[in-house]
């Protein structure tokens, strides 16, 4: 089954390469073994991959990634914690309780509470070359370029300590969870079309090579792991990883084991461990094994039993929605602060209600569809991942509850209009890491991004927007997509010319602000309704406009927008409409005529559906008294 896998992903990749000859997308084979003393929390490790460079540059220097090192006193990460306006509350701590101010938890680590990763004995196929740390960042002087086309073997020993959990990785969280394993080990920076992408580790998102992973780490015999990859050795360790869970049938006089695990296609491993951890296994029809492992806690137990079913179904609704989840398995585990996505597994807080365990998972979960399989550079486009994702997590939550309030997305828009009239919205192409504030960031990437993919429904429809949604997912799959390829993949669905859309959405903080101006009402010996409408904003749209009448009947219009060379269909076909001569970006103004009817005019309405991200609706309706 897993042979077949690789072989799917190897002729689908190649089938999708060949859709664009320019692209082209850099691979890596990793191969690590580490031991881990459970005591010390110290472990130590070696690591051998093979690096092909399908880029047409030649590289004479390579760059890991040595997250642990940001959680030491004075790092980068400590120094932004202590300046931004807003720190994360995680981060932050009252030393005493009768202190007033709260203060960094990274400044007052003690040496063996700090996270670190050095390398030693760096060598290129055999030979030792030039490895310096730069904090998060190992810059790596190769003795041999590495041509266009070929690979080269790098190998290096490395030591860390896991750190008191501050941000997601580390030890003994608030929950007890004894590890929890991300982002540990050397791992190799992206080089792209764009060059190399070696952020300073701060606290925000990644970015990584696509590959495969061979992994076996070494721990106490009593910690059950779970988290990215296939277990290879359950019989070996005693432990039943694909059907029922823990079996330990084996006697053990050792003091550690050796789990072994493979993850094809992935750019990322993550992992979990803890001596109480339950672990349940349930089967999604047609699809993925789900793991969960949580704490043996009575107060827990019943919500992630609960959970379990509704995971499934989310999972359902995700593989119809976008695509079918490619991996024959995923992992809920509870060992994060909040919750973060991994290849193949999230780390997510355990306690809490089981509303809100069941938002998390959704989210998380869909990180699988947007980062983990179509993986974005979610520090340059954080959006593109966290947007896309809290938009099919709230289309799940409202489709699956038994009970539909108000759409989720609602609140998405209120929160998005409070950001645009604020004066401080940054642009959506901000780095991850140059916010001025949390909040900015989070309303920013969560919020707006989110709203990209509904001002798409507004722009091409309903049905065009989730056919752009599938065939996004088809054609960018195991692939590095960018801002241009959702834009692009949509104009290939609609037809619609969207660049003006993507640069105002995404590269401004330009807005959208409509207004109906003035309307004459029909009087004796005119045979007509006036309606002047106006753009205030710099942000063009087509219009939608309501039109209702006191004996209760209504109609539409349909205000083309020029730049986008559209007409979408009709999005309430039950009610009439007329489409009117489009309007241009150069002309604020526009103008067009209601025929008088039998029947008088009640009320006149922009964008009935709601959709269109006004940021001042209150003169989006004119009320004929």
């Amino acid at each position: 089954m897993k042979y077949l896998f690789l072989i799917l992903v190897f002729f689908g990749n190649f089938t999708l390469f060949a859709q664009n000859s320019n692209y082209w997308q850099q691979h890596i084979d990793y191969k690590m073994e580490v031991s881990i003393d459970v005591k010390s929390y110290q472990y130590q490790g070696k690591q051998e991959l093979v690096y092909t460079n399908n880029s047409s540059d030649t590289l004479k220097k390579v760059y890991y990634h040595l997250f642990n090192n940001a959680f030491q006193p004075g790092s980068e990460m400590d120094m932004r914690l202590q300046s931004i306006k807003d720190p994360d509350g995680r981060m932050f701590t009252k030393l005493k309780e009768s202190d007033e101010k709260k203060q960094s938890r990274i400044a007052n680590l003690k040496p063996d509470e700090i996270g670190y990763l050095h390398i030693t004995n760096f060598k290129q196929d055999g030979v030792t070359a030039i490895a310096k740390e730069v904090e998060t960042i190992l810059e790596v002087t190769l003795n041999q370029p590495l041509l266009p086309g070929k690979s080269t073997l790098l190998s290096l020993d490395f030591n860390g300590q896991v750190p008191v959990q501050i941000r997601r990785s580390g030890r003994n969280n608030k929950e007890g969870v004894a590890l929890s394993m991300s982002q540990w080990y050397p791992k190799m920076a992206e080089f792209d079309f764009e060059g190399w992408h070696a952020d300073p580790y701060i606290s925000r998102e990644f970015h990584g090579v696509w590959g495969n992973f061979d992994v076996k780490i070494t721990i106490d015999k009593n910690y059950v792991l779970g988290g990215t990859g296939y277990l290879q050795n359950g019989n070996e360790i005693g432990y039943n990883y694909q059907d029922e869970g823990v079996k330990v049938s084996i006697p053990r006089k050792q003091k550690t084991l050796t789990w072994h695990f493979k993850a094809p296609m992935v750019h990322d491993f993550t992992w979990a461990a803890d001596k109480d951890y339950l672990h349940d296994i349930v089967q999604v029809p047609n699809g993925a094994k789900l793991h969960f492992l949580y704490k043996n806690k009575k107060e827990i137990i019943e919500n992630w039993k609960k959970a379990q079913q509704k995971t499934v179904e989310m999972m359902q609704f995700y593989n119809s929605f976008v695509g079918k989840y490619p991996y024959d398995q995923y992992s809920v585990i509870q060992g994060g602060d909040g919750g973060m996505e991994y290849a193949m597994c999230t780390l997510i807080l355990g306690e809490g209600t089981y509303e809100g365990l069941i938002g998390v998972i959704a989210h998380e979960m869909g990180h699988s569809w947007f980062q983990h399989i179509l993986a974005s550079n979610e520090s340059k486009h954080p959006w593109m991942d966290e947007g896309f994702t809290t938009f099919i997590e709230d289309t799940v939550i409202y489709e699956l509850s038994e009970k539909k309030g108000e759409n989720p997305i609602v609140s998405s828009y209120k929160a998005y209009v409070g950001l645009a009239n604020s004066g401080d919205e940054q642009p959506l192409s901000t780095h991850a890491d140059r916010y001025d504030r949390n909040k900015l960031y989070s309303t920013a990437s969560y919020i707006k991004g989110e709203l990209f993919l509904t001002q798409l429904e507004y722009l091409i429809g309903r049905e065009n927007l989730l056919k752009t949604i599938k065939r996004f997912y088809h054609d960018f799959k195991f692939k590095h997509p960018t801002p241009n390829d959702i834009k692009r993949t949509a104009e290939r669905v609609s037809g619609a010319n969207l660049d003006w859309y993507l640069t105002d959405w995404t590269q401004t903080t330009n807005t959208i602000d409509y207004a109906i101006k003035e309307v004459q009402s029909a009087t004796d010996g005119i045979q007509k309704t006036s309606v002047s409408l106006e753009r205030i904003g710099r942000t063009p749209m087509p219009i939608d406009v309501l039109v209702e009448y006191t004996d209760g009947t209504q109609e539409t219009f349909y205000i083309p927008l020029r730049l986008m060379s559209f007409q979408k269909e009709n999005p309430t076909p039950t009610i009439k409409r007329t489409v009117l001569s489009d309007w241009t970006w150069g002309n604020p103004n526009y103008f067009f005529e209601i025929p008088r009817s039998k029947t008088v005019i009640k009320k006149i309405t922009l964008d009935p559906s709601g959709l269109m991200a006004d940021v001042k609706k209150e003169n989006n309706s004119y009320e004929i008294k």
